[in-house]
């Protein structure tokens, strides 16, 4: 079973000799290899049980590093990495050789990111490599959002796990990518659009999914439970159920057992429904239920980020 610390150095030793470990970001926490490594990020492919090829994101902690792994950065790319790195936003950038085929799938394209977490940073400032990260969760689960999530599913197939605390976003990276010199967002994400347009304008957003995906996180069934997610359409209340479940914004349903049910944000604050979504999803997985009702939330800021994440869930 892993180990789950506060130790950044065995961190450092396991990620030098080859293996994979748990890290925390402040968007969820990743599956961590040697993104140099092809052999390491195997290992990340296999321990997910992930498709390879679905791409994965490389992590660094320095922009002047991210030279030694793209061969040139868009002028609005820096524009963005200027305002929101470090923070949940990853880049799609031509890559150079030095990044093996497997960590883009084959790609020309390397999805990059510094993630804005202290003990990850620090972490990766000791080591001579940048990290390959998706989620550390089975392949289309939900992503864990603490140490401990971690362990329940991937606990005996990873050595430690770095232990920093929930996330503080709690829903994974907004992707941009740069086609025909136009801004396009490949995956909704930690960063509202409103907070990106705001910096360079209005961007292309690609609302489809895909079996071919050109960036990380594009595939159409992902984040789900194991038990059926219905998503209800705006305004839609779930008809009475014994072994119903539901995730509501802001208030319980009616008809449903209150046990049953678990409220993102009382007070209607979206940033605290993403720091709490992939957690609630997970705790009425683990509830006596046969069905998980879902309520949309507000089109705006962080609601379109978790508006995709939920159709996604709910894709059977």
């Amino acid at each position: 079973m892993a180990q789950i610390g506060t130790d950044r150095r065995a961190a450092k030793k396991f990620l030098e000799a080859g293996n994979v470990v748990g890290i925390p970001t402040e968007t969820v926490y990743g599956l961590a290899g040697n993104a140099l490594n092809p052999d390491a990020v195997l290992t990340i492919f296999r321990v997910k049980n992930r498709p390879s090829f679905d791409p994965l994101i490389i992590h660094t902690d320095a922009l002047e590093k991210i030279h030694q792994f793209v061969t040139n950065i868009p002028e609005q790319a820096q524009l963005l990495a200027d305002q929101f790195w470090p923070g949940p936003l990853t880049l799609l950038l031509p890559k150079r050789d030095v990044i093996p085929d497997i960590v883009t799938s084959g790609l020309p394209m390397v999805a990059i990111r510094i993630p804005n977490h202290p003990l990850t940073l620090d972490l990766l400032r000791s080591l001579d490599f940048p990290l390959a990260a998706p989620s550390a969760n089975p392949f289309g689960y939900i992503s864990p959002t603490t140490a401990q999530h971690v362990a329940d599913q991937l606990g005996d197939q990873v050595p430690y796990i770095l232990d920093g605390g929930p996330a503080g976003v709690g829903i994974e990276s907004t992707i941009i990518g740069f086609e025909n010199n136009v801004a396009t967002v490949f995956r909704l994400g930690g960063i509202a659009l409103d907070q990106i347009e705001r910096v360079i304008g209005p961007v292309v957003v690609h609302t489809h999914s895909t079996s071919n995906p050109s960036a990380p996180g594009m595939l159409s069934s992902h984040y789900a439970p194991r038990k059926p997610l219905r998503l209800l359409a705006p305004g839609e209340s779930p008809r009475p159920h014994e072994r119903a479940g539901a995730l509501v914004f802001r208030e319980p349903f009616g008809g449903l057992h209150p046990a049953n049910q678990r409220v993102l944000s009382p007070t209607g604050n979206l940033n605290e429904a993403a720091k709490n979504l992939f957690a609630h999803l997970r705790a009425l997985d683990m509830l006596p239920i046969d069905v998980i009702y879902a309520e949309p939330l507000p089109n705006e800021g962080l609601g379109f980020a978790m508006n995709d994440r939920l159709r996604r869930a709910s894709v059977q």
